[in-house]
């Protein structure tokens, strides 16, 4: 486990721990202050992301079952309105929580391309999509910062909770950026209870040095959907 990971489930306790208190008649001193401690602790995993990179461990993928407002598929599928036919990307599926809706909406004739460094994550994904009967995604093992596809090949991509998780996010963009097409749609989503949450000013900037422009967002800055469009070359 990262060391992201062991700040944030601390402080996740201490906030349960809280409410277990609170629930008990305990006094509000000490809930307060066990409620505090959690939240610092979780918003210490922030700092400590950005110094260790890494995936999420695949034995957590549980976690990626439960409900998260505003960056959840329904919002994601439509800020990036995906069309029966197009090719679309996602980097880092996970277990598909936003893979298979996405893909129902490409088809027919449209595949999504999806891209985890964890194998596991990927064995997970397939199974879901055969219990689902989704059959138009293509998967590939590896990184964000070499795809293997050619120039202009997407007609968008989406990042749910990835971009922090990786060791150089400016890179990843800018093959993002490469594998686009021109105008394409750029989703990425970022929730600040994630340990390698990415600021709304900070990803602002990346994806414009890489040659994005913003096209509008939802949410606030701790919770948002920004969707950007690939700019001509």
């Amino acid at each position: 486990m990262r060391p992201q990971d062991y700040a944030f489930f601390a402080g996740l306790a201490s906030v349960v721990g809280s409410i277990v208190l609170a629930a008990r008649g305990h006094a509000m001193p000490a809930v307060g202050a066990s409620a505090v401690l959690g939240v610092a602790l979780m918003w210490a995993s922030h700092p400590i992301s950005r110094r260790y990179h890494g995936p999420m461990p695949a034995w957590c993928r549980w976690g990626l079952l439960h409900p998260r407002p505003l960056v959840g598929p329904a919002n994601l599928t439509r800020l990036l309105d995906p069309h029966p036919g197009e090719r679309i990307f996602e980097l880092g599926p996970g277990i598909g929580v936003h893979a298979l809706p996405v893909a129902t909406a490409l088809a027919p004739g449209g595949s999504l391309c999806v891209r985890d460094v964890q194998q596991a994550m990927l064995d997970h994904l397939a199974r879901r999509a055969a219990r689902a009967g989704v059959r138009n995604i293509e998967a590939t093992a590896g990184d964000g910062e070499s795809l293997p596809y050619a120039p202009a090949t997407f007609d968008g991509a989406y990042l749910i909770d990835v971009l922090g998780e990786v060791p150089d996010a400016r890179r990843v963009l800018a093959e993002l950026r490469r594998t686009l097409k021109a105008g394409g749609r750029l989703v990425i989503g970022e929730y600040f209870l994630d340990p390698d949450f990415v600021g709304f000013r900070r990803l602002v900037t990346m994806a414009e040095e890489a040659g994005f422009s913003l096209d509008g967002w939802r949410g606030t800055r701790l919770l948002y959907l920004a969707r950007f469009r690939a700019m001509p070359s």
